[in-house]
């Protein structure tokens, strides 16, 4: 069944009038065709209507839509169903919430590596609802390395509300892990190319987050903080999440102007989770076209490039 959110009600009645009428198609010899074609388009425009005037707080709760595709669905069709999970981070244990493995696009062996949430209550608990343990970030560094050991490219897949919180994930070093993910990526020899995918939360989307192509899905967001922790912080109430989203600037369109990101990957119209068929194709049509370009550059001047480009981020101003 599907799961509409509080903006969308015009989008669900406009759904549900389809289905009625449908099912007296389906119980009766009455021509409902006309009237079916006009619903569709009406359905259609709503949409677009929706869809093309978004605030920033609507686009984070679409980035959450528990009908939104997740990491091993878009590896899962951008291989064809030739990905092999790799796992465990040879210290502690296998982290759920971080997947990662090697997997054939076009013939091409790449390393894909990404969040899970979990696509059920059970399956959630089970990946830590997307949210890693250092030793998740651990797996994905020990994952880059033989990706570069092996001279293979590096796909991450970036959908998390932030790294694990824990008590225990701070006594193994989280902070740490994330830095030292930072670190290496900056230096790993072999083209590296970030996807948001969905949330992309803090240190948590950061330490699978450095890349020569970072690129974020049309209805995702990307910040140090999430809006309702921000509001927590500035006004001791979530009530002032949606001042929260539009002050942080968080959307696609904000990391693009300000030069944070390198490209938008549009969505089907509605957002990836009503046509994940196609939301997959678009994506992997995206991870080709840079692969294609970022294979053909010497290791030496990509890895310049990523670090340069890096550096420029952000102002730096010297006290007087």
């Amino acid at each position: 069944m599907q799961t509409f959110l509080e903006f969308e009600k015009p989008i669900q009645n406009i759904i549900e009038q389809i289905e009625k009428l449908k099912e007296v198609a389906s119980q009766s010899q009455v021509d409902v065709a006309p009237t079916l074609k006009d619903l569709e388009k009406k359905l259609g425009e709503t949409r677009r209507s929706i869809y093309s005037n978004l605030t920033p707080w609507e686009r984070v709760q679409v980035s959450r839509h528990p009908d939104r595709p997740y990491t091993l669905k878009y590896i899962d069709k951008i291989t064809d169903g030739s990905f092999i999970e790799l796992h465990g981070d040879r210290t502690v244990k296998d982290d759920k919430a971080m997947v990662g493995g090697f997997g054939l696009v076009e013939g091409r062996t790449v390393m894909f590596i990404g969040q899970q949430k979990g696509i059920n209550t059970k399956m959630r608990q089970y990946r830590n609802f997307g949210m890693p343990n250092p030793e998740g970030y651990r797996k994905a560094l020990r994952l880059m390395k033989l990706a570069e050991k092996f001279n293979k490219p590096v796909v991450t897949l970036i959908d998390t509300p932030g790294a694990f919180p824990g008590l225990e994930a701070e006594e193994r070093g989280q902070g740490e892990a994330i830095a030292r993910n930072i670190f290496e990526m900056c230096q790993l020899r072999v083209p590296i190319i970030c996807i948001i995918i969905g949330e992309g939360a803090s240190g948590g989307a950061l330490g699978i987050g450095v890349g020569d192509k970072v690129l974020m899905l049309e209805n995702t967001w990307y910040s140090v903080i999430s809006p309702e922790s921000c509001s927590s912080i500035l006004w001791r109430s979530w009530d002032f999440k949606e001042q929260a989203a539009s002050a942080l600037k968080l959307t696609a369109e904000d990391m693009l102007r300000n030069k944070l990101i390198d490209g938008i990957i549009p969505e089907p119209e509605g957002g990836a989770h009503v046509d994940i068929e196609k939301a997959t194709s678009i994506v992997k049509a995206e991870v080709i076209k840079h692969l294609n370009k970022l294979t053909k550059i010497d290791t030496d001047k990509l890895v310049a490039r990523r670090v340069e480009k890096f550096c420029e981020m952000g102002v730096v101003g010297k006290a007087k």
